[in-house]
């Protein structure tokens, strides 16, 4: 689905030189390069603060817990998305609120939101999923009319830009209070590793979330707020450097890709291709098709046996998965989610995929849908 070697290999030089410089210096966690790193990507999103952190998770987490919220304040979210985000919700024993999300695309549906407000809310968390921003004016109106906070999910969307209707633009993550990312090998901004970071324009908020990281200090072994250990460590963010200075030109060839999908499976009438939202322009973490009468399993093993992968995201929505089964939900509540997680699903999309590849994969695609 990734090629991460071919894309090495592409900046082989840059990456060996910035891992080499890590080991040299013996400043594995929290070293110059991890602060570098910080200045860059505060630079690049054109927010106050960024927050290094282990992972896309801790993120989440460490947001939430600087918010102050307590066990039973309800957090709204996407039942259509990847569970960590309600993983976070339910480990701090507050309560996942879910509801459901634009059937084009597949961002949460701010009319949802509105409905699922109840005394007890506290947040939204809305989902940038698969490269494309949520609708966060509206959003962000119903948090301001609500008093709620907003924590952006923006593990799938980084650098991706959000436009407002009088035309101004920000990047995805720094429209609410707080957002999140995961640098996930995977993503487009992926490390070697795990690593994660948090986005805020709040200075005390800021604060807070440095002090949480870091075991609740501010000063060296005075702990004031209850803390974790999440920290991104020296040789990760001497990668992430290298391939930050590549951000816009990676999310550039993924738009390539996405293109030549698009050209490939247009107004098939057993495919849908992504919808690309006007307020979004989209990065294309991962190039999702709805399907229309097909045996999407003999689909996928009849790429597998080409050499093709191909990925469900997601198989279950966050509603009927077993660990967070609720009498509050049932089946046939989230229609849309449903019926995405039952007819999904997602081709090879990275930065490394040239005219030939595309060709083969399109090729079998439109070969098996002949039968």
């Amino acid at each position: 689905m990734v090629d991460l070697r071919s894309q090495y290999l592409n900046i082989k030089q840059e990456i060996d030189k910035g891992i080499q410089d890590v080991v040299d210096s013996c400043a594995f966690i929290n070293g110059p390069a991890v602060q570098e790193f910080q200045k860059e990507l505060e630079k690049y999103l054109e927010v106050k603060h960024v927050i290094p952190c282990a992972n896309g998770t801790d993120a989440l987490q460490v947001s939430m817990m600087a918010l102050g919220l307590q066990p039973g304040d309800e957090v709204i979210t996407s039942s259509f998305t990847f569970i960590a985000t309600a993983e976070v919700i339910a480990l701090l024993k507050l309560t996942p609120v879910l509801v459901d999300v634009d059937p084009d695309t597949f961002n949460i549906d701010p009319k949802a939101i509105e409905r699922a407000i109840t005394s007890k809310t506290k947040a939204i968390v809305p989902v940038h999923l698969f490269g494309q921003a949520a609708p966060m004016e509206e959003i962000m109106e119903i948090a301001r009319k609500n008093n709620l906070f907003v924590v952006e999910d923006n593990c799938q969307a980084i650098g991706a830009d959000y436009i407002f209707n009088d035309g101004s633009r920000k990047k995805a993550g720094t429209i609410g209070h707080i957002g999140c990312t995961s640098f996930f090998p995977s993503k487009n901004l992926g490390c070697y590793g795990d690593g994660g970071a948090i986005f805020t324009n709040d200075d005390d908020l800021a604060k807070q979330m440095r002090s949480v990281v870091n075991h609740g200090m501010t000063v060296r072994y005075y702990h004031d707020h209850i803390g974790v250990n999440s920290r991104l460590d020296s040789i990760q963010a001497a990668v992430l450097r290298v391939k930050l200075g590549h951000l816009n030109e990676y999310a550039e060839r993924r738009r390539f890709a996405a293109t030549f999908y698009d050209k490939a499976f247009a107004g098939h009438p057993k495919l849908k291709t992504p919808v690309r939202y006007a307020k979004s322009n989209h990065v294309f973490h991962q190039y999702t098709l709805v399907t229309n009468q097909v045996d999407r399993k003999a689909l996928i093993d009849f790429l597998m046996s080409k050499g093709i992968p191909a990925m469900i995201y997601y198989p279950v929505p966050l509603h009927m998965q077993k660990a967070y089964l609720d009498p509050r939900y049932k089946h046939g509540d989230f229609p849309v989610t449903e019926q995405l997680c039952q007819h999904v699903f997602s081709l090879p999309m990275h930065t490394e995929l040239d005219d030939e590849q595309l060709e083969f994969i399109t090729r079998n695609v439109l070969e098996f849908l002949k039968d």
